[in-house]
């Protein structure tokens, strides 16, 4: 059965590094001595060490021990073997390249799938949909798929932002993005806020946190999602 938390953000304004997730995060790893943690999205170019270190930092404060994946000299067999696993944020474009290149996608999928535990951030959680393509990232490298773990049935834009009528910046919006998404795929793309997550239990999903979500179709109006909704009906 599977067992997922994917948030929008690692990081809330003023907060430290999944400090208000630890909660959550003490609940969902509670069968977990070890963390088997991916930094391959290297957030800001940070090496695998440094990001893995402050990893380290988070869930000691809840007393789990975290363990790159880079320190193992076979990637497959760590996830297969691993009690829980994070895959950090940063840059999914880099993230999903490096899981190709390690030949562990389908691995890593099919492990989550059997009920390993799985917190994804950002980046982490971008994979958690059918593809990347809804990513706020620059393609800093290309990979050969855009296809991800495909553990929830639609896509997601993490770090989704309301347009702000008062601004003077002339960028388009994160609805843009995503209509002209929708110009081409079917594929629903949920917009999740910062401070939200969804709680996957088996077929459940739940949005979680005190936001509401955006829920994106093509050729339909947005709709607004409450807390707390099963979102199990987006397909």
């Amino acid at each position: 059965m599977k067992n997922i938390l994917i948030a929008s953000t690692s990081t809330l304004h003023g907060g430290d590094y999944l400090d208000y997730l630890l909660t959550e995060l003490q609940l969902h790893f509670k069968d977990c001595k070890t963390i088997l943690f991916i930094p391959y999205a290297r957030p800001s170019g940070i090496s695998h060490e440094e990001y893995t270190d402050k990893v380290a930092k988070a869930f000691a404060k809840i007393n789990k021990k975290v363990k790159g994946i880079h320190e193992f000299e076979d990637a497959k067999t760590a996830v297969q073997n691993a009690e829980g696993i994070f895959t950090g944020g940063g840059n999914t474009f880099l993230l999903v390249s490096q899981l190709y290149k390690a030949k562990i996608i389908d691995i890593l999928a099919e492990t989550v799938k059997k009920g390993t535990p799985y917190l994804g951030t950002s980046a982490g959680s971008n994979i958690c949909g059918l593809t990347m393509q809804t990513t706020n990232d620059m393609p800093i490298v290309y990979p050969p798929s855009f296809q991800t773990l495909g553990l929830i049935p639609f896509n997601l834009n993490p770090h989704f932002l309301d347009a702000d009528e008062q601004s003077k910046h002339m960028g388009e919006t994160r609805e843009t993005r995503i209509k002209e998404y929708h110009a081409f795929n079917s594929v629903p793309v949920l917009g999740l806020r910062e401070g939200s997550w969804l709680q996957v239990k088996g077929d459940s999903i739940v949005l979680k946190g005190s936001l509401s979500a955006s829920l994106f179709r093509q050729n339909q109006q947005p709709e607004e999602l409450g807390s707390g909704t099963d979102l199990n009906f987006i397909k």
